[in-house]
């Protein structure tokens, strides 16, 4: 087997919280009269809560303090929790929970590699709490993708190089990061024709024939 362990990452991956996040942006953008649209909610995807603020504020007129980007941050983030409230274990597709399960038995390790601060609680709305063998997230690094220190954490909790894992992405910054990590990447969603991937995956299934 050419890889021991597959790295994912959560948002767009495993699931979609994509709306949730777009909601919590534009009642924050609306609230300040600033323009935000979907297209503009692109920019952000992959992007941490602060950089994905910074993007948001560029179109702004006013000129804000660091407290005053901490409460508007604090803020999306409420809204975006409530909205992820209503998740639960439907919100995990079929292919994702077969596929999940095929990897599984074939003795793969499996990892979370997410900048979202939010992944134990996304993790445990969808029924997926503990189910992964290790899980790095916003909570414990400090640079966001594309850099790669997620991936880097996430195949060092598994005690493997990254030579020995994949990582699974929808996100160029994402690509970019595994590539910059010294990782293969499966590319879907929105990177799947990055040049930088691997493997580009038109359904999640598609992993299975690649790594067993």
């Amino acid at each position: 087997m050419k890889y021991q362990g597959v790295i994912f990452d959560l948002d767009g991956v495993i699931c979609s919280t994509d709306e949730y996040h777009y909601l919590a942006w534009k009642a924050l953008a609306d609230r300040l009269g600033i323009p935000f649209d979907r297209e503009r909610n692109n920019l952000l995807r992959g992007v941490s809560r602060m950089q994905s603020l910074e993007i948001i504020l560029e179109k702004s007129e006013k000129a804000y303090s660091d407290g005053e980007k901490a409460a508007f941050a604090e803020e999306k983030n409420t809204l975006y929790r409530k909205l992820l409230s209503l998740m639960s274990p439907d919100d995990l597709s079929q292919d994702v929970k077969t596929t999940l399960n095929a990897l599984r038995g074939a003795g793969l390790l499996l990892a979370i590699g997410s900048s979202s601060k939010n992944t134990p609680y996304i993790l445990q709305r969808i029924g997926l709490d503990g189910f992964f063998d290790a899980a790095a997230d916003g909570n414990c690094i400090t640079h966001s993708k594309p850099h790669p220190e997620v991936f880097l954490k996430a195949a060092e909790m598994l005690g493997l190089a990254p030579a020995d894992c994949l990582v699974v992405e929808d996100a160029h910054a994402g690509v970019e990061a595994a590539a910059a990590g010294g990782f293969a990447c499966a590319a879907m969603g929105d990177a799947k024709e990055d040049a930088r991937a691997a493997w580009h995956l038109e359904h999640f299934s598609d992993l299975i024939p690649i790594l067993t």
